[in-house]
């Protein structure tokens, strides 16, 4: 990133696993056992203060200010598992009261009354709404379900909240709203994993319930921090968990030997970001046997991401041009600031004689598909790529369904894939870093980085909802359709991930398969890397 985060000392040691982990078994992918790869680490350091040294970080996230919890289809974000495109959730102001009190409601007062003012639209004048819920609309629903007092003492929360997903999708509005108000007190920003995401989850569910798509997105509009607090929080999240390490770094290995003997470069990245997964690939070429390739990078990007950035393209041409002259390499940048979704051929600028790799890092499960819009840019934006004869394409993409199925499903399946994140970003972080639960730094990462792709997934549907994650099969049936065949990851690339996870803790798990390499935690896939051409 261009800012850096301000120096900052914790009060206490990081949270660490309260107890060592269970025996782990091979995680499976895509209905096969995969190799493990990895499986001891250094020993973890003793915790210390730490301090962000001001870096040029990858990771982006589309601004979010503090005060409003709502999608909107009219800003961009992108988070980890997810870097930048265009998101459509914001989250309420999770600090307006100490971090030390368990997480409450989560809208403020204006998101309240902004989503009375939407229901009062929806239902009319004489609905029986002063008392802040719908109910003419579900008794035949609701007399389907037992309204018992719920025991808020023995409340398990991951377990509430797939009941009160599946009241929802059963129209059963009153008895998912008395499960809502039972589990407020039973979530926190600064509990345990589940309690963190129980957070996020109840507040995307609330919005789902209490708003209706468009009208609420005319009601209210994000917030955003500003420049300097948006790249802090992404550096925070980039240094506490490996993700889009491991993305960049396999990725970057994969490139660099497909073009060892390859004079002129073309890297096409369809999520530039702040481009600073190209600086280790310049540095990389520098030091090819017999000089460097003349290296050209284009950089895809909507213009939402500028505001992170602080300035436009331009600005990631400027220090990779200045990287690649401080390293000998020959080097041009193209800036292409146009969505996705809307490239065309020509905006590429693809040149005869050139080495074309294309990078896909976390973006095309944004694109709509087939289910979404007739146009279906995701097969589109796959097949023109094939055109363009990349001799390699990187495709980054997390593992997890939410694109096709109904509610309660895709709800439960982000529930546990981000379960395993939370839990993942509890674990011992490298360098030293400390970072208690109630660090209000650490919480604001996890709320513009991590929650607002929840509360999407959630309370979001049709064109509002773009985290639309495939599995890999499904990936490979759209590139084999379109002509790609899979080109194996090398010995390289594994053994450069395994030494960015040695700094993690022992429960990120490296596995391998058909050439496709795989990061999970524990027993779940979290994020792959395959190359394609």
């Amino acid at each position: 990133m261009q800012t850096s985060q301000k120096s900052r000392s914790s009060g206490a040691a990081i949270h660490s696993l309260h107890h060592q982990p269970d025996p782990i078994e091979p995680f499976r992918l895509t209905g096969s056992h995969f190799q493990i790869l990895n499986s001891t680490h250094q020993k973890e350091t003793v915790a210390s203060s730490q301090t962000f040294n001001d870096q040029f970080f990858t990771l982006e996230s589309s601004p979010v200010k503090e005060e409003y919890s709502v999608c909107n289809s009219s800003y961009s974000r992108r988070s980890p598992l997810s870097p930048q495109e265009s998101s459509q959730s914001c989250l309420s102001n999770l600090h307006n009261s100490s971090p030390d009190k368990t997480y409450g409601s989560p809208f403020s007062s204006q998101m309240e009354q902004a989503l009375r003012e939407v229901e009062m639209e929806l239902l009319g004048p004489g609905s029986d709404f002063e008392d802040g819920s719908i109910t003419s609309s579900f008794d035949d629903k609701n007399k389907h379900y037992k309204m018992l007092q719920v025991d808020v003492s023995n409340l398990d929360v991951k377990q509430t909240l797939i009941d009160i997903a599946h009241a929802i999708d059963d129209g059963a509005i009153r008895y998912a709203e008395l499960l809502m108000e039972a589990l407020q007190n039973k979530v926190s920003v600064t509990g345990e994993p589940i309690q963190r995401l129980g957070t996020y989850m109840l507040e995307g569910l609330r919005a789902r319930l209490l708003s209706s798509g468009s009208l609420i997105y005319r009601k209210l509009r994000c917030y955003e921090p500003n420049p300097e607090e948006l790249t802090s929080y992404m550096s925070i999240l980039y240094e506490i968990c490996p993700y889009y390490k491991f993305a960049y770094t396999s990725a970057n290995v994969v490139i660099k030997e497909v073009m060892q003997y390859e004079s002129d470069v073309h890297v096409v990245d369809f999520l530039i970001a702040q481009g600073s997964q190209w600086v280790q690939l310049i540095e990389d070429l520098a030091k090819r046997p017999g000089g460097p390739p003349r290296l050209r990078v284009t950089g895809v990007d909507d213009g939402d991401s500028s505001y992170a950035r602080g300035g436009g393209l331009h600005l990631v041409g400027q220090r990779l041009a200045s990287v690649a002259e401080a390293h000998g390499v020959p080097f041009e940048f193209h800036a292409a600031a146009i969505s996705g979704s809307d490239v065309e051929w020509g905006d590429l600028r693809v040149r005869p004689g050139e080495a074309l790799a294309v990078n896909f890092p976390y973006m095309l499960h944004h694109m709509p598909d087939e289910s979404v819009s007739t146009t279906n840019h995701r097969d589109r934006l796959i097949r023109l790529v094939k055109r363009l004869s990349p001799k390699v394409m990187t495709l980054l993409e997390q593992e997890i369904n939410t694109n096709t199925s109904c509610f309660s499903k895709r709800f439960e399946e982000a529930l546990d894939y981000y379960t395993a994140m939370f839990e993942s970003i509890d674990a011992k972080l490298p360098r030293n870093i400390v970072m208690p639960r109630d660090d209000r730094q650490r919480i604001r990462a996890e709320e513009n980085c991590v929650a607002r792709d929840m509360v999407n997934i959630v309370a979001c549907e049709d064109t509002d909802r773009v985290e639309r994650h495939e599995l890999l099969d499904k990936w490979r049936f759209r590139l084999h359709a379109a002509g790609f065949r899979a080109q194996a990851l090398g010995y390289s690339a594994v053994t450069a991930v395994q030494e960015v996870l040695s700094e993690y803790s022992d429960c990120y798990r490296l596995e391998e398969k058909d050439g496709v390499l795989a990061l999970g935690w524990k027993n779940k896939p979290m994020v792959t890397c395959s190359a394609w051409r």
